[in-house]
């Protein structure tokens, strides 16, 4: 039963369903579930760093349970969307619930859908491939697991990946950096592999144009099922879930930096490149995403037996706490860039 305390990260989820139904001061339920809840409650709880042994991790790894936890997202986040959409177009709010609700859908979107595509999109079956896929349409974000996976991956903690925070850099100017930066090295790795497939790139096969297509479809066919006052409000709720992986990405790396090596490569992604946190709520409701280092060591290694590293650069807090310091930049140099290692390359 150790699969079963993922399910905490349902009520993300719930809490949108919660505002959907309720309306009223409880359309900011996600809000307060992400941003004054679970920050409280982890700053209550001790941090859970205890590893699993080899053989009970060989074991769960295989569980195919962990697998349905991470799929239950799929139809749960399409049930969201269209009831989002139905509320919004169909029903007379005040501006403060509309405002509630779209900031709730953005939160599920980065939180839930993007995060856990994020998952699926490094496993090699075509089955989990789509499946992330369908997860990143609604959020607008279909190019993410490739960049991410060709890219961020390879340049991770250099000034060649747009995801990588140096020293010094405010959130705010990162996230505008991050979202440019990496839907053009998105639509570059298509050419290069189209390029090496064809001889010369096809800009109609590349996946990055055909992605935009289908959201572009998404979002017509949504206007045209529940009115085209939805359509601007899906758009809204879709830039706040990237802004928040953005922000995730920006705390998961921020100030540190691989050592460029004499002959202009760089040293090998190791435990020192990506900031870690075992506090429990987050490791729970983020499908153990906070234990990124050992992630950046094994991509595909499933969320279930990520490890705690303990040489690694640990956060102060859990991701929600982190996420509100960093949008305060002079408290977040100051807490942050005390704690960076000697060995950041700066």
């Amino acid at each position: 039963m150790k699969w079963f305390k993922y399910l905490i990260a349902y009520l993300g989820p719930i809490s949108l369903g919660l505002g959907l139904y309720l309306q009223g001061g409880w359309v900011w339920s996600p809000f307060v579930l992400l941003f004054i809840i679970l920050p409280l409650i982890e700053w209550t709880l001790p941090v859970f760093d205890a590893n699993l042994r080899p053989p009970l991790s060989t074991k769960l790894e295989a569980e195919k349970i962990y697998d349905w936890v991470l799929y239950g997202n799929l139809p749960l986040l399409w049930g969201l969307v269209f009831w989002y959409a139905y509320t919004i177009s169909s029903t007379s709010l005040h501006a403060a619930e509309y405002a509630g609700l779209t900031v709730g859908m953005g939160i599920v979107l980065g939180s839930f859908g993007i995060n856990v595509a994020h998952e699926l999109g490094h496993r090699l079956n075509n089955w989990d491939q789509w499946m992330a896929r369908l997860l990143l349409l609604p959020a607008l974000f279909m190019r993410f697991t490739i960049e991410h996976n060709y890219g961020h991956h390879k340049y991770v903690a250099t000034e060649l990946d747009p995801a990588s925070a140096e020293k010094g850099l405010a959130v705010y100017p990162f996230i505008i950096r991050s979202f440019i930066g990496t839907w053009r090295g998105a639509y570059a790795i298509e050419n290069r592999r189209l390029r090496r497939a064809y001889d010369k790139g096809k800009p109609l096969q590349n996946r990055v144009i055909l992605f935009e297509i289908a959201q572009l479809a998404y979002l017509l066919i949504m206007g045209w099922l529940f009115g085209w006052l939805a359509v601007p409000f899906l758009i809204i709720s879709a830039l706040i879930g990237i802004a928040l992986l953005e922000i995730v990405n920006y705390i998961e790396h921020y100030g540190l930096r691989r050592k460029k090596l004499k002959e202009g490569r760089y040293e090998a992604v190791g435990p020192a490149h990506s900031w870690n946190s075992s506090h429990l709520m987050s490791r729970l409701f983020l499908y153990e995403l906070s234990r990124h280092p050992d992630h950046h060591q094994k991509a595909e290694k499933k969320y279930q037996v990520l490890n705690h590293i303990k040489e690694s650069p640990q956060m102060p807090f859990g991701y929600p706490m982190m996420i509100i310091l960093s949008m305060i930049p002079p408290i977040w140099f100051k807490m942050m860039d005390s704690r960076l290692p000697d060995s950041t390359g700066q």
